[in-house]
Protein backbone atom coordinates (compact mmCIF):
# COMPACT_ATOMS: atom_id res chain seq x y z
CA UNK A 1 0.00 0.00 0.00
CA UNK A 2 1.34 3.42 -0.93
CA UNK A 3 0.30 6.85 0.33
CA UNK A 4 1.41 10.09 -1.33
CA UNK A 5 1.21 13.57 0.14
CA UNK A 6 0.09 16.65 -1.79
CA UNK A 7 -0.38 20.16 -0.37
CA UNK A 8 -3.92 20.41 -1.80
CA UNK A 9 -6.47 18.58 -3.95
CA UNK A 10 -5.51 20.04 -7.32
CA UNK A 11 -5.72 17.50 -10.09
CA UNK A 12 -2.22 18.31 -11.34
CA UNK A 13 -0.69 16.22 -8.54
CA UNK A 14 -2.52 12.98 -9.24
CA UNK A 15 -1.98 13.44 -12.99
CA UNK A 16 1.76 13.96 -12.45
CA UNK A 17 1.94 10.89 -10.22
CA UNK A 18 0.16 8.76 -12.84
CA UNK A 19 1.77 10.34 -15.91
CA UNK A 20 3.67 7.18 -16.85
CA UNK A 21 0.89 4.80 -15.81
CA UNK A 22 -1.06 2.71 -18.29
CA UNK A 23 -3.93 0.43 -17.32
CA UNK A 24 -7.14 0.51 -15.30
CA UNK A 25 -7.69 3.09 -12.58
CA UNK A 26 -10.23 2.40 -9.83
CA UNK A 27 -11.44 5.77 -8.60
CA UNK A 28 -14.38 7.85 -7.50
CA UNK A 29 -15.76 10.67 -9.63
CA UNK A 30 -12.97 13.13 -8.73
CA UNK A 31 -12.60 15.47 -11.70
CA UNK A 32 -8.82 15.68 -11.30
CA UNK A 33 -8.51 12.27 -12.93
CA UNK A 34 -10.53 13.19 -16.02
CA UNK A 35 -7.62 14.24 -18.23
CA UNK A 36 -6.05 10.81 -17.73
CA UNK A 37 -9.02 9.19 -19.46
CA UNK A 38 -9.02 11.51 -22.49
CA UNK A 39 -7.44 10.92 -25.89
CA UNK A 40 -4.76 13.50 -26.71
CA UNK A 41 -2.97 14.51 -29.90
CA UNK A 42 -4.48 11.62 -31.87
CA UNK A 43 -3.26 9.16 -29.22
CA UNK A 44 -5.68 6.95 -27.33
CA UNK A 45 -5.80 7.39 -23.57
CA UNK A 46 -3.56 4.91 -21.75
CA UNK A 47 -5.70 4.93 -18.59
CA UNK A 48 -9.13 3.31 -18.43
CA UNK A 49 -11.55 4.52 -15.79
CA UNK A 50 -13.15 1.93 -13.52
CA UNK A 51 -15.94 3.62 -11.58
CA UNK A 52 -17.32 2.66 -8.19
CA UNK A 53 -20.75 1.13 -7.57
CA UNK A 54 -20.46 1.89 -3.86
CA UNK A 55 -20.48 5.61 -4.67
CA UNK A 56 -23.56 5.11 -6.85
CA UNK A 57 -25.26 3.15 -4.09
CA UNK A 58 -24.52 5.86 -1.52
CA UNK A 59 -26.46 8.45 -3.52
CA UNK A 60 -29.59 6.28 -3.60
CA UNK A 61 -29.13 5.39 0.06
CA UNK A 62 -29.10 9.08 0.99
CA UNK A 63 -32.26 9.73 -1.04
CA UNK A 64 -34.09 6.80 0.54
CA UNK A 65 -32.96 7.82 4.02
CA UNK A 66 -34.21 11.37 3.52
CA UNK A 67 -37.64 10.68 2.06
CA UNK A 68 -38.27 6.93 1.85
CA UNK A 69 -38.43 6.97 -1.95
CA UNK A 70 -39.62 3.56 -3.25
CA UNK A 71 -37.65 4.13 -6.46
CA UNK A 72 -34.49 4.69 -4.45
CA UNK A 73 -35.24 1.55 -2.44
CA UNK A 74 -35.67 -0.49 -5.62
CA UNK A 75 -32.39 0.91 -6.94
CA UNK A 76 -30.67 -0.18 -3.72
CA UNK A 77 -32.09 -3.68 -4.10
CA UNK A 78 -30.94 -3.93 -7.71
CA UNK A 79 -27.45 -2.67 -6.86
CA UNK A 80 -27.36 -5.01 -3.88
CA UNK A 81 -27.94 -7.95 -6.22
CA UNK A 82 -24.78 -6.99 -8.10
CA UNK A 83 -22.77 -7.02 -4.86
CA UNK A 84 -24.27 -10.40 -3.95
CA UNK A 85 -22.74 -11.83 -7.12
CA UNK A 86 -19.36 -10.42 -6.14
CA UNK A 87 -19.44 -11.92 -2.67
CA UNK A 88 -19.90 -15.37 -4.18
CA UNK A 89 -16.80 -15.05 -6.39
CA UNK A 90 -14.49 -13.12 -4.07
CA UNK A 91 -10.96 -14.52 -4.27
CA UNK A 92 -11.70 -16.67 -7.32
CA UNK A 93 -9.39 -16.64 -10.38
CA UNK A 94 -9.96 -13.75 -12.84
CA UNK A 95 -11.24 -16.05 -15.59
CA UNK A 96 -13.88 -17.53 -13.31
CA UNK A 97 -14.92 -14.11 -12.05
CA UNK A 98 -15.34 -12.83 -15.59
CA UNK A 99 -17.41 -15.86 -16.64
CA UNK A 100 -19.77 -15.47 -13.68
CA UNK A 101 -20.12 -11.74 -14.20
CA UNK A 102 -20.88 -12.07 -17.90
CA UNK A 103 -23.48 -14.74 -17.18
CA UNK A 104 -25.12 -13.18 -14.10
CA UNK A 105 -24.13 -9.53 -13.66
CA UNK A 106 -24.23 -8.28 -17.25
CA UNK A 107 -27.93 -9.11 -17.79
CA UNK A 108 -28.74 -7.35 -14.53
CA UNK A 109 -26.70 -4.32 -15.58
CA UNK A 110 -28.43 -4.14 -18.97
CA UNK A 111 -31.81 -4.32 -17.27
CA UNK A 112 -30.75 -1.73 -14.70
CA UNK A 113 -29.72 0.73 -17.41
CA UNK A 114 -33.12 0.45 -19.05
CA UNK A 115 -34.84 0.78 -15.67
CA UNK A 116 -32.82 3.90 -14.79
CA UNK A 117 -33.76 5.52 -18.10
CA UNK A 118 -37.42 4.76 -17.53
CA UNK A 119 -37.43 6.09 -13.96
CA UNK A 120 -35.71 9.28 -15.05
CA UNK A 121 -38.80 10.11 -17.11
CA UNK A 122 -41.02 9.78 -14.04
CA UNK A 123 -39.23 12.02 -11.53
CA UNK A 124 -38.44 15.72 -11.34
CA UNK A 125 -35.26 16.52 -13.21
CA UNK A 126 -34.11 18.72 -10.33
CA UNK A 127 -34.63 16.09 -7.64
CA UNK A 128 -31.81 14.33 -5.81
CA UNK A 129 -33.15 11.06 -7.18
CA UNK A 130 -32.74 12.29 -10.75
CA UNK A 131 -29.22 13.46 -9.92
CA UNK A 132 -28.41 10.01 -8.55
CA UNK A 133 -29.67 8.34 -11.71
CA UNK A 134 -27.79 10.75 -13.99
CA UNK A 135 -24.63 10.22 -11.92
CA UNK A 136 -24.84 6.50 -12.66
CA UNK A 137 -25.82 6.75 -16.32
CA UNK A 138 -23.14 9.33 -17.13
CA UNK A 139 -20.49 6.88 -15.89
CA UNK A 140 -22.05 3.73 -17.29
CA UNK A 141 -19.12 2.52 -19.37
CA UNK A 142 -16.76 2.94 -16.42
CA UNK A 143 -19.27 1.32 -14.05
CA UNK A 144 -19.78 -1.78 -16.18
CA UNK A 145 -16.28 -2.50 -17.51
CA UNK A 146 -15.53 -4.68 -14.48
CA UNK A 147 -17.75 -7.38 -16.01
CA UNK A 148 -15.33 -8.05 -18.85
CA UNK A 149 -12.18 -8.26 -16.72
CA UNK A 150 -11.95 -10.54 -13.71
CA UNK A 151 -9.04 -8.54 -12.30
CA UNK A 152 -11.26 -5.52 -11.69
CA UNK A 153 -13.58 -4.85 -8.77
CA UNK A 154 -17.15 -3.63 -8.56
CA UNK A 155 -16.20 -0.84 -6.17
CA UNK A 156 -13.36 1.29 -4.90
CA UNK A 157 -14.01 0.22 -1.31
CA UNK A 158 -10.50 -1.11 -0.72
CA UNK A 159 -8.97 2.33 -1.33
CA UNK A 160 -11.78 4.10 0.52
CA UNK A 161 -11.23 1.91 3.59
CA UNK A 162 -7.49 2.55 3.41
CA UNK A 163 -7.88 6.33 3.62
CA UNK A 164 -10.75 6.39 6.13
CA UNK A 165 -8.49 6.36 9.24
CA UNK A 166 -6.62 9.36 7.83
CA UNK A 167 -9.80 11.26 7.03
CA UNK A 168 -11.12 10.64 10.56
CA UNK A 169 -7.83 11.26 12.32
CA UNK A 170 -7.03 14.58 10.70
CA UNK A 171 -9.91 16.11 12.62
CA UNK A 172 -7.78 15.50 15.72
CA UNK A 173 -4.26 16.28 14.61
CA UNK A 174 -5.24 18.86 11.96
CA UNK A 175 -1.82 19.75 10.58
CA UNK A 176 1.36 18.06 9.33
CA UNK A 177 3.42 21.15 10.20
CA UNK A 178 4.92 21.54 6.74
CA UNK A 179 5.01 19.92 3.32
CA UNK A 180 8.07 17.96 4.47
CA UNK A 181 6.09 16.79 7.49
CA UNK A 182 3.26 15.69 5.22
CA UNK A 183 5.67 13.67 3.08
CA UNK A 184 7.12 11.97 6.15
CA UNK A 185 3.63 11.22 7.43
CA UNK A 186 2.80 9.56 4.10
CA UNK A 187 5.86 7.34 4.49
CA UNK A 188 4.78 6.23 7.96
CA UNK A 189 1.20 5.63 6.80
CA UNK A 190 2.60 3.48 4.01
CA UNK A 191 4.75 1.43 6.39
CA UNK A 192 2.13 0.91 9.09
CA UNK A 193 -0.77 0.13 6.77
CA UNK A 194 1.37 -2.23 4.68
CA UNK A 195 2.43 -3.97 7.87
CA UNK A 196 -1.23 -4.50 8.80
CA UNK A 197 -1.98 -5.86 5.33
CA UNK A 198 0.76 -8.42 5.87
CA UNK A 199 -0.58 -9.49 9.26
CA UNK A 200 2.07 -7.63 11.27
CA UNK A 201 1.35 -5.47 14.31
CA UNK A 202 2.56 -1.99 13.18
CA UNK A 203 4.19 -0.84 16.43
CA UNK A 204 6.04 -4.12 16.79
CA UNK A 205 7.15 -3.84 13.16
CA UNK A 206 8.53 -0.31 13.59
CA UNK A 207 10.32 -1.34 16.81
CA UNK A 208 11.92 -4.27 15.01
CA UNK A 209 13.08 -2.11 12.11
CA UNK A 210 14.46 0.66 14.34
CA UNK A 211 16.31 -1.91 16.41
CA UNK A 212 17.99 -3.47 13.37
CA UNK A 213 18.40 -0.67 10.87
CA UNK A 214 21.55 0.89 12.41
CA UNK A 215 23.68 -2.14 11.52
CA UNK A 216 21.65 -3.32 8.55
CA UNK A 217 23.42 -3.19 5.13
CA UNK A 218 21.94 -0.51 2.89
CA UNK A 219 22.01 -2.80 -0.15
CA UNK A 220 19.71 -5.28 1.63
CA UNK A 221 17.07 -2.84 2.83
CA UNK A 222 14.31 -4.91 1.19
CA UNK A 223 14.78 -7.46 3.97
CA UNK A 224 13.15 -4.97 6.33
CA UNK A 225 10.03 -4.50 4.25
CA UNK A 226 6.82 -5.71 5.92
CA UNK A 227 6.42 -8.81 3.75
CA UNK A 228 10.04 -9.89 4.38
CA UNK A 229 10.47 -9.06 8.07
CA UNK A 230 11.27 -11.91 10.42
CA UNK A 231 8.79 -13.42 12.85
CA UNK A 232 9.56 -11.39 16.03
CA UNK A 233 7.90 -8.34 14.49
CA UNK A 234 4.62 -10.19 14.15
CA UNK A 235 4.10 -10.30 17.91
CA UNK A 236 1.41 -8.00 19.24
CA UNK A 237 2.48 -5.27 21.64
CA UNK A 238 -0.45 -6.25 23.86
CA UNK A 239 0.84 -9.81 24.00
Amino acid sequence: MLYRYTPDRKGEYCRAHLAAFAGHLHADGYSGFNELYEDKDARLASVTEVACWAHVRRKFFDVHKSNGSPIAKEALDKIGALFDIERAIAGKPPGQRKAVRMAKAKPKLDALAAWFDEQLKLVSGKSDLAKAIRYARSRWEALTCYCADGRLEISNNAAENAIRPLALGRKNWLFAGSDAGGERAAIFYTLTRTAKLNGIEPEAYLREVLTRIGEHPINAIEALLPWNITKPATRSVAA
